[in-house]
């Protein structure tokens, strides 16, 4: 019977409550939703359970009176703020860089499909090359995501997209070699560029600096991130913070345009769909 009551209670409150009250908590659950699936499997989640007990204790320690106990978690909570600012500031640029990435839209895709077709047969026959010879590589084929940043930390070449050039840009003992090539459109932006590395500890240990770089990247960005190992040959890609590797020269192609063009499309209908908003609101207007 308590149970049926407190059901009724529920749905009495539920059917006073206004349209714009409803839909401020379906916001707020949103959010907080969201919020937790950015930090779920991470670092962050296990504090973040840690912080929630220490805020259900503090009243609980405040009406037994346990006067020693209520300092100590109030203050620890004050301090903890600043702390999870400066202890999570990678998860936390993490996180404002994909709500940023969701919300703005910073395009760099290559709409001519006949050109992005020979841009990326350039990249995947430089690939093949490479992984024959045993030559390391890291190519960014940039997206969404800006990388303007990344792109000043490395020599500036703005030159035509070519298997040769990307050959020769990471031939051992040259000066660009050690670093990331990034394209943006159909260029090679520049060559020699530094990545953020991953703070993923889980990740297999046997996999060195560029493969850990390329999954740093993929994590901030939606970048298209390839690798060759200069150890074995193996050609990998990196994407939303996955790896994946044993890509063969078709395989890496056909994965390559199915991204590329698949976000294009997308981009393409949200684009006209903000031009049909746009048209509708004139005509509202007028």
């Amino acid at each position: 019977m308590a149970v049926e009551e407190f059901i009724s209670l529920i749905m009495k409150n539920i059917s006073t409550m206004s349209l714009w009250s409803i839909l401020d908590i379906l916001v707020v659950s949103f959010i907080f939703y969201k919020g937790y699936m950015l930090i779920k499997e991470t670092r962050a989640e296990q504090l973040l359970k840690g912080i929630v007990l220490i805020i259900v204790l503090i009243p609980i320690s405040y009406l037994l009176k346990l006067d020693m106990l209520y300092f100590i978690l109030n203050k620890t909570l004050t301090i903890g703020v600043l702390s999870v600012i400066i202890i999570f500031q990678p998860e936390i640029r993490r996180a404002l860089e994909h709500i940023g990435r969701s919300a703005f839209e910073d395009i760099h895709y290559i709409d001519d499909k006949e050109i992005r077709d020979i841009v990326i047969n350039e990249i995947v026959n430089a690939v093949e090359n490479l992984a024959e010879t045993k030559t390391g590589a890291l190519i960014v084929i940039e997206q969404k995501t800006g990388l303007g940043d990344l792109i000043a930390s490395g020599t500036i070449l703005d030159a035509n997209v070519t298997s040769n050039l990307l050959e020769n840009i990471f031939v051992v003992n040259t000066p660009l070699h050690d670093g990331a090539t990034i394209i943006r459109n159909s260029r090679i932006a520049a060559s020699g560029c530094v990545l953020p590395l991953t703070s993923n500890n889980t990740i297999n240990k046997k996999l060195g600096t560029r493969h850990r770089a390329a999954i740093g990247l993929s994590e901030v960005s939606d970048s298209l991130i390839i690798i060759v190992s200069e150890e074995t040959g193996v050609v990998s890609l990196a994407i939303n913070g996955k790896l994946r590797r044993g890509y063969d020269k078709e395989k890496l192609r056909k994965v390559l345009l199915s991204i590329i063009e698949n976000r294009s499309k997308k981009n393409v209908k949200s684009a006209g769909e903000r031009v049909k908003s746009w048209l509708k609101e004139i005509k509202i207007k007028r």
